[in-house]
């Protein structure tokens, strides 16, 4: 079965980081506003002493703390406020705003203008969170309609691979020619789609060229380096993607009507991705070994699976989505794939 806890965990990845952060900035941004809107008196104080504080890089500024003394209704009250722009001098005098209820709360202007931006933020920070964890339980459950057995009519993947109308295919790494890349082929090594690879760039996109043997078609894409969403893996869920034309690769796969899931219950050492096109099958893809082809895999005996090198089953003849789906795999690392 599908991690649904871990899924259920990176899908509240958003709202669990920015709902609090928008809380706290809410609850700070309330204390300065109670702090400012009360009944203000002005009086004037007179700085006691003056030191360096911080060092505000970003405006090439020096900060100063500084202690100051003022009197309300003839008692001597203290103060001291930190991060000061102004370059005081001992028995300069200063403006304080005190509270009449409380005047051993002091403050230096009325304006209300700090607490309401951080409220704001905090607003913003909250519904980003939220729209942020809506829109991706909205998204799982417009994939879970394309996923044989819940939207979809169940699809028994084993007994596909073996339904008359199902070719295997290989797909594998060709790291040998002068253009390396990805390969799709039959049974008889005859090569029907591939990806070679044009221009590799260490920054930015590299240059792949996608041939499709069984129609003509040539088209060059832009494809960016792999991204693997760290920050929020939990629970064995692995999640990468890369740019291709510009667009998330998962986001361009599902526009596609496909939708891939594997789970903790693949054969071990292989990886099963069973993928459904618009709620039908579509493919059935299991990591192999270098060696795809079975007289290889007898003659070298030892083959171990990897993330570059795939059996793939399928009735489709889409072979650009085929392959498109096998390269994203390949370039990515998944072990749970909306």
């Amino acid at each position: 079965m599908e991690n649904k806890f871990a899924r259920f965990l990176r899908n509240t990845g958003p709202a669990r980081f920015f709902v609090p952060l928008g809380l706290i900035l809410i609850i700070f941004g309330a204390i300065l506003l109670g702090m400012n809107s009360g009944n203000l008196e002005k009086t004037v104080g007179r700085i006691t002493s003056v030191t360096e504080g911080l060092f505000d890089e970003e405006n090439d500024q020096q900060q100063y703390d500084i202690d100051f003394a003022y009197t309300v209704d003839g008692k001597e009250y203290t103060g001291h406020w930190d991060g000061m722009a102004k370059n005081y001098k001992v028995g300069d005098e200063i403006d304080v705003y005190y509270d009449a209820e409380d005047p051993a709360k002091v403050t230096n202007t009325r304006s209300n203008l700090i607490g309401i931006i951080m409220i704001a933020l905090g607003a913003l920070a909250a519904a980003f969170g939220i729209f942020k964890t809506v829109k991706a339980f909205r998204k799982s459950k417009e994939l879970d309609a394309a996923t044989p057995g819940k939207g979809a009519p169940a699809i028994d993947f084993d007994a596909y691979k073996y339904s008359g109308n199902v070719t295997e295919y290989y797909f594998r790494w060709d790291g040998v020619s002068l253009k390396p890349g990805y390969l799709i082929e039959d049974a008889d090594r005859n090569v029907l789609f591939e990806g070679k690879m044009l221009k590799n760039a260490l920054v930015g996109a590299r240059t792949f060229q996608f041939t499709d043997h069984t129609t003509g078609m040539v088209k060059e894409h832009d494809v960016g380096h792999t991204n693997t969403q760290t920050w929020n893996d939990e629970m064995f869920s692995a999640k990468s993607w890369f740019k291709f034309d510009g667009e998330n690769i998962w986001d361009l796969i599902h526009g596609r009507g496909v939708r891939l899931i594997t789970d903790l219950r693949s054969k071990f050492p292989n990886i099963t991705y069973n993928a459904a096109k618009d709620g039908a099958a579509f493919a059935r893809i299991e990591s192999t070994g270098q060696y795809v082809h079975e007289d290889d895999a007898a003659q070298h005996k030892l083959n171990i699976p990897n993330g570059m090198f795939y059996r793939i089953w399928t009735d489709s003849k889409d072979m650009e989505t085929l392959f498109l789906t096998a390269f994203a795999l390949a370039e990515t690392n998944q072990t749970v794939v909306e």
